[in-house]
């Protein structure tokens, strides 16, 4: 601070400053009759935490994307709530209420339970501050938690914010906020928006412009970055473009990524593929010259994204996402890594391994190449071992296997895996169909699917040629007394995966009769036709 106070009596210029003094915009208050929002897209909740502030004599306003979303027409899928109230403030006046985060001290105020549950996010204006005069740090959020403990304002030594929790007016809240669109307030109570930064006026431009030096704001949070690809994806269907400034460093700033903890990166890599904007957010990263590097994983679904399975798993994701349904990331994931299981697996049949520990194997070897430590040992690489475990043994439709495999949690999602295998062509469309009606059925059309299932399978038995085996000689004997390439023991021949591809089945040794041809002196010959 005392540097910031030296800078302003030298009548230095700090970053989005002109002779000392901040660019905070000029406020302006736009009333309903211009800005035109419906109050009934509003979330009643919301417009709840707003009040209760207020009533408290708080300032409080909707803020940030939701704003932008209601002044386009659309109904928000998430409400965040600004106000001057501290969190210790904020979260003495509700109920619910819990203070989160350490980069950003936030609160969550939480209304009703269960899967109905809804958490507004509720955070301080906070200062603009120069990060010349920020605490300075030269490790990360890790190796530095000790010394970043006490510090309100810190950044690292590539300027990237690591900690920003000192409280300010609104208007220097604005400016530290990405994009003019996103830097509105609106007040549910008195229906006024608040625009500092002439945000009201881009949108009716369709420009997403960086408020100040874009390089200098990528710099401070690189995620940035991956916000205006995601925001640009967003609202290109509506004719929305990144203004030409706040594009031109998005290429040459990428290398900064790399300096964010891997976990919020994969995060951010999931709201790209994941908020119903898939396809179009792939566009726009070939657009803009950014189809590779951002994240590992992320380049191999740009990579893929034009393969028919991939392709159909993005478009599957935007129409769930569009229609209100959940998803999941384990089973986008899934598909996007399933030509890697696929060929590991394939490579490890023709090597003549056993089906199932050759899919483990070829699973595991996925994980360490794509995934690493990054939520890649959780319950997400549970649920896509368990979907791509599955997909073998949808071709298995008789005895306890169907019965087995719909009582499964996961089996709705290994089902639709298979169902879009089947709409690529890369399993019959009869075996989705007979599995469609089967997880549906009662028991007695299960029973004539079974049915139905073994005629299938005896009629593809009798079509495949019958191999004559020629007679041979009697092999000779092994030094434990059994004939060469025999098995020493019995096998399961009611092997759990089928081995297309892959090493034959065995079959279980027939056990020798006591006093029969079967041992003894002048039994009958061992070659088969004799």
């Amino acid at each position: 601070m005392i540097k910031k106070f030296l800078d302003k009596l030298m009548g230095k210029s700090t970053p989005g400053t002109s002779g000392g003094k901040p660019h905070f915009g000029k406020r302006e208050e736009v009333p309903a009759s211009v800005h035109g929002i419906n109050p009934e897209l509003v979330d009643r909740r919301a417009a709840e935490v707003v009040a209760t502030l207020k009533q408290a004599g708080f300032e409080a306003y909707i803020v940030g994307g939701a704003v932008r979303d209601l002044l386009l027409g659309l109904r928000p899928k998430d409400f965040d709530v600004a106000t001057n109230a501290t969190p210790e403030q904020v979260k003495g006046l509700f109920r619910r209420a819990f203070i989160i985060g350490k980069r950003f001290r936030i609160v969550h105020v939480v209304h009703g339970r269960g899967r109905e549950h809804e958490v507004i996010e509720v955070s301080t204006f906070r200062a603009y501050l120069d990060n010349a005069a920020a605490g300075q740090v030269a490790g990360n959020e890790k190796t530095s938690k000790a010394q970043l403990s006490g510090m309100q304002h810190a950044v690292d030594a590539s300027g990237r914010v690591l900690r920003d929790n000192v409280w300010g007016p609104q208007d220097e809240d604005a400016t530290r906020r990405d994009f003019t669109v996103n830097a509105m307030y609106y007040d549910p109570v008195s229906q006024i928006v608040v625009d500092y930064h002439k945000g009201l006026q881009d949108a009716k431009k369709k420009t997403l412009r960086m408020i100040g030096d874009p390089a200098t704001r990528y710099r401070e949070d690189p995620v940035r970055i991956i916000r205006a690809v995601r925001f640009a994806a967003k609202l290109s269907p509506l004719g929305f473009s990144i203004d030409a400034k706040s594009a031109a460093p998005l290429v040459q700033s990428q290398a900064l990524l790399a300096e964010v903890p891997q976990s919020r990166m994969f995060d951010e890599m999931l709201k790209l593929l994941q908020t119903g904007h898939a396809i179009a957010t792939i566009e726009q990263l070939k657009k803009l010259g950014m189809a590779k590097g951002i994240y590992p994983l992320l380049d191999v679904a740009v990579e893929r994204a034009d393969t028919p399975f991939v392709k159909a798993a993005l478009v599957d994701t935007d129409r769930r996402v569009n229609e209100g349904k959940p998803v999941a990331p384990s089973f986008l994931l899934a598909c996007v890594l399933w030509e890697d299981v696929r060929n590991g697996w394939q490579t490890r049949l023709n090597q003549r391994q056993h089906p199932l520990p050759a899919l483990q194997e070829a699973i595991d070897e996925v994980f360490d190449k794509r995934i690493g430590d990054v939520s890649g040992r959780g319950k997400l690489a549970a649920d896509m071992r368990e979907i791509w475990v599955m997909q073998p043994r949808f071709e298995k439709r008789v005895g306890n296997t169907p019965f087995g495999m719909v009582m499964q949690p996961r089996f709705r999602a290994g089902f639709d895996f298979m169902r879009l295998r089947a709409d690529v062509g890369e399993v019959e469309e009869a075996l989705a169909e007979w599995w469609q009606d089967f997880q549906t059925a009662d028991d007695e059309r299960r029973d004539d699917l079974m049915d139905q299932a073994k005629e299938e399978q005896k009629a593809r038995q009798k079509a495949q040629p019958v191999v004559k085996r020629v007679p041979r000689a009697a092999p000779a004997a092994d030094p434990r007394g059994l004939p060469q390439g025999s098995d020493a023991g019995p096998v399961d021949s009611d092997a759990e995966f089928p081995s297309e591809g892959g090493a034959p089945k065995k079959r279980r040794r027939r056990r020798r009769k006591p006093g029969g041809a079967g041992g003894g002196e002048g039994a009958a010959p061992a070659a088969a036709g004799e």
